[in-house]
């Protein structure tokens, strides 16, 4: 996620903004043909609530800030290892992990997901059983690695793949070193809204969210409407996911003449034309 927003208020010393990182998770499913309803793939979004202290009242994909315990070295892991993460995203090795567990703890944070199996060859078909310690790690009384721990659940990173970078532009207030990652919803398991950030959370398919957007309806940050656009290529979950991506870091510029701002990245025409 990335700014400005409504609202922007610059900094009076933009420098001085420390740069978290974060991860944000993009989820997506299948959706069949039927009489009324053309398939393609659906996404979930959250609207924020509009009291948070950023991006309140967007409409966002899954994700949030890395805890410090997301680079603990003794987490119960498959798939790609840190140091191939490390490479997808110009991070190192240490980042690039707490990056990977920043993802799958904030997806089960904020949606009930998780992107985990009972073996390093298994997917957990329900999550539920497992939604108690939601709370628990939101607050931070445990930790994801203490958490797959207890339940003897391994981190299946091979259900995710980098999908873009970005960096909260210089004079924001609140600024994140975001990497996005995509991941398909496992088989059995649901998304919810229960989380206390969210007014709201559901599916919509790709080209209805951006049609709500440029309809004015929903409001969608820049590296949000990026990656719907990146996933309107696609017809379904599986092509979506195997399609090679070599990842850009973009961090947007805002300019202000004291009355007026804007933002500048790469697309933002297209951006301010819908």
């Amino acid at each position: 996620m990335t700014g400005p927003g409504p609202g922007f208020v610059p900094v009076d010393d933009p420098e001085s903004v420390p740069v978290r990182d974060a991860a944000t998770v993009v989820v997506i499913r299948d959706v069949g043909d039927t009489d009324s309803t053309p398939g393609g793939i659906e996404v979930f979004l959250i609207q924020r609530v509009q009291e948070m202290a950023f991006a309140g009242g967007m409409t966002v994909f899954p994700g949030g800030g890395v805890d410090a315990r997301d680079a603990e070295a003794d987490v119960a892991w498959t798939g790609p290892d840190p140091g191939w993460w490390a490479d997808r995203f110009g991070a190192d090795e240490a980042t690039a992990q707490a990056l990977v567990c920043a993802a799958v703890r904030e997806t089960f944070e904020e949606c009930g997901v998780l992107l985990a199996g009972r073996t390093p060859d298994s997917v957990l078909d329900d999550a539920t059983p497992y939604h108690p310690a939601r709370a628990q790690l939101v607050d931070k009384t445990i930790s994801l690695a203490g958490f797959l721990r207890e339940n003897d659940l391994v981190l299946r990173s091979d259900l995710i793949v980098p999908l873009a970078h970005w960096i909260t532009p210089l004079g924001e207030r609140r600024r994140y070193d975001t990497r996005f990652f995509l991941a398909a919803l496992p088989g059995g398991q649901e998304a919810d809204d229960r989380t206390t950030e969210a007014a709201s959370a559901t599916w919509h398919r790709v080209d209805d969210i951006l049609a709500e957007w440029e309809a004015g309806r929903v409001f969608l940050l820049p590296p949000t409407w990026a990656q719907l656009q990146e996933l309107r290529r696609f017809d379904t979950v599986a092509e979506a996911l195997a399609a090679p991506r070599e990842i850009t870091m973009i961090q947007p510029t805002i300019i202000s003449d004291g009355t007026n701002v804007r933002i500048e990245f790469d697309g933002v025409e297209r951006y301010n034309r819908e």
